[in-house]
């Protein structure tokens, strides 16, 4: 399936000169979905994983469903304020200052092999986050995945060391 027909480009979105990827139209076309959650599930076998780990928000649409998919917990990482248990978090750089992400302390045992899944790798600062608090509580990131990345902006450069799969790439 050509899943990059079922992405809809928006232009000058969320601000001039910005061509945003819109992957609501390929979430509303049940076939190009599951498509997508399949061809991660081969990807990742559930016995090479522990757990799944979504990035708020678009990131848990994907990681939970191939979670499900493949028998296997999920955990969500958030931006603060939003999880109700004790949280690591870590800060990472924006445009024009900093933001923060979390995650249940407890949501990662030492040792555990993690998969962090989002939507978009852009410039790779959420994601970089991610890996740190999952490195914080003793988990191992096993791989970093994207359905759409955004070559041009070197998000890859900012996740030096870590393995990336992404599987559109623009």
């Amino acid at each position: 399936m050509d899943l990059k027909s079922t992405i809809r480009s928006i232009p000058d979105f969320p601000k001039p000169g910005i061509l945003f990827r819109d992957i609501s139209t390929l979430l509303k076309d049940g076939a190009a979905f599951s498509c997508v959650i399949d061809r991660l599930a081969q990807r990742y076998p559930a016995d090479s994983l522990d757990a799944i780990a979504g990035i708020e928000s678009r990131g848990f649409i994907f990681g939970a469903a191939l979670a499900a998919k493949q028998g296997m917990g999920f955990i969500p990482i958030r931006k603060p304020g939003k999880l109700p248990a004790k949280t690591v978090s870590a800060q990472y750089s924006l445009e024009y200052g900093t933001d923060t992400i979390e995650m249940h302390v407890d949501a990662v045992s030492p040792g555990m092999r993690v998969l962090l899944i989002d939507d978009l790798l852009a410039t790779g600062g959420t994601m970089r986050a991610a890996c740190e608090l999952v490195e914080k509580t003793g988990g191992i990131v096993a791989e970093c995945c994207f359905i759409i990345e955004l070559a041009d902006l070197k998000g890859r450069e900012a996740l030096a060391g870590k393995t990336i799969f992404s599987l559109l790439t623009y």
